[in-house]
């Protein structure tokens, strides 16, 4: 009745997207009225920093999509942690979310050997806890107001 395959195929992949984007849409209606509006672009945040060898010191990669902000990346080199970089980058990514697309809300997730307590001293609250995601680590997922 169905034949199946296997083999990695870009175009279906965006297929697939289009119509579970056109499902949800039909099936919420939050998503309904996001769409087609500003806050339904997913638009690139970015912070870069370099130090005096003008090399990349840290920095922070990040979307703002439906009022929120999503935290993907977020790196100091090690001759630099612990100077403050990375909280700097952090609130200019935030202020500039919030300042500049509207974002009411961040989220990030991390490892719990990387930066779980320092997301949490700056307001981020852990709403998922993941263990053994991998194996042997855990990973967190956590949320922020940021108005």
């Amino acid at each position: 009745m169905f034949r199946m395959e296997t083999e990695v195929d870009k175009r279906r992949v965006g297929l697939l997207r289009s119509r579970l984007r056109d499902t949800n849409t039909r099936a919420s209606p939050a998503l309904r009225a996001l769409r087609e509006t500003v806050a339904d672009r997913e638009i690139p945040v970015q912070v870069w920093a370099f130090g005096e060898d003008d090399e990349l010191a840290g920095g922070c990669e990040a979307h703002a999509w439906g009022g929120w902000l999503h935290v993907n990346l977020l790196w100091v080199d090690e001759r630099y942690r612990g100077t403050g970089l990375g909280s700097r980058l952090l609130a200019d990514i935030e202020r500039r979310a919030r300042d500049e697309h509207g974002c009411a809300r961040s989220r990030v997730w991390t490892w719990d050997f990387q930066a779980p307590d320092f997301y949490r001293r700056y307001g981020y609250e852990v709403i998922c806890a993941l263990p053994d995601y991998p194996p042997g680590i855990t990973e967190y997922t956590l949320v922020k107001t940021l108005v």
